[in-house]
Order: C-alpha cells, then structure tokens, then sequence
C-alpha cells in the first residue's frame, strides 16, 4: 500500500512536470499529439502508419518514451526509422512499446507484486518486456537488457492508458 501511495504522488507530480494534460475523452495518439514532450513519438507514429491502430477501440497500454528518450538514441538512429524504407522496423519498434488491454500503475504493480517482484509483459509485437520494481520506480526491461523507467504513469484515453518512459525500447534484434 506504501508503494501505492507513492505512485500515486509521483503520478500527480511527473505529469505536471511532463506537461501532460490528458483528456479521458481523447484517444491515446490525441493526447500525445498535445503534449509537446512526446512530439517525436508522434513523428514517429505517422511515420509508420499507426496513427488509425493507435485511435481504435483497443484498449491499449502505450509505454511513451519521451523526445528526450529518443534523443539518449545513437545520432541519426530517428532520422533514418522515419524513412519510408524502414517503416516496418519503426513499426516493430514503436508496437513493441505497446500491450494489450488496460494496464494502469495499480494493475502493473500488483502483477509485479504477484509475479514476486516482476512480471514478464507480452508486446503488440509480439515480443516481450518485464516490468520490475526499484524502490517506487517501476522499470521495463526489454529483451537486449536495455531498461527504461516509467517517468509519468496512468494518462487516461477513451482507448486505453500510456506511461511515459525515459528510455527507447528495442525488440530482439
């Protein structure tokens, strides 16, 4: 429960601070084109033609890496995904980042809790991301062993959830 309540804190204060201001009305794709820190993973969304996936029914659980995410990426890296030629390795990638269904903190945590301290979550992808605590911190470890930590949990959509992360994902390469 202790743990609960500081998500719950650290939820109110990283959204401020992300400058997230999601409306529960407005898909998940909606909200990131609004919020200014996710505007590379817009790019990227149209880019590889996932804008109609992203805004159906779903519901979806969107892990969001942030511009600065993207920008902790190898020089370039961003550049040549958004050419049209290597939109199915940006689709790979950027569906890799989402899960089926409606996960929010609450739900992540108590699959943590119940998996005995992680949970190994199935991708849109198809490939696979565990999610573990430190300390209050949950963090996602993609498949190369890469992690990344959710910064802003529980942005609510008509069509489903998103945690931000700092940190790009990649699938087994």
């Amino acid at each position: 429960m202790k743990n609960l309540k500081k998500l719950a804190f650290f939820a109110i204060v990283s959204l401020v601070s992300f400058g997230v201001q999601a409306q529960k009305s407005k898909t998940i794709v909606e909200n990131a084109v609004a919020t200014k820190d996710l505007s590379t993973l817009v790019a990227a969304v149209k880019a590889a033609d996932l804008v109609e996936t992203l805004s159906s029914k779903g519901p979806f659980t969107v892990f969001a890496p942030t511009n600065a995410a993207f920008d902790k990426l190898p020089a370039g890296t961003v550049e040549n995904l958004l050419k049209p030629e290597n939109k199915a390795i940006l689709q790979a990638i950027l569906t890799y980042h989402v899960v089926s269904g409606n996960l929010d903190s609450k739900a992540v945590v108590a699959a943590i809790k119940k998996g005995n301290g992680s949970v190994t979550l199935t991708t849109v992808q198809g490939g696979k991301l565990k999610a573990s605590l430190s300390g209050s911190n949950v963090i996602l470890t993609d498949e190369n062993g890469n992690t990344s930590t959710i910064v802003a949990v529980d942005v609510t959509c008509s069509n489903g959830v998103v945690h931000v992360i700092d940190t790009v994902l990649m699938p087994k390469s």
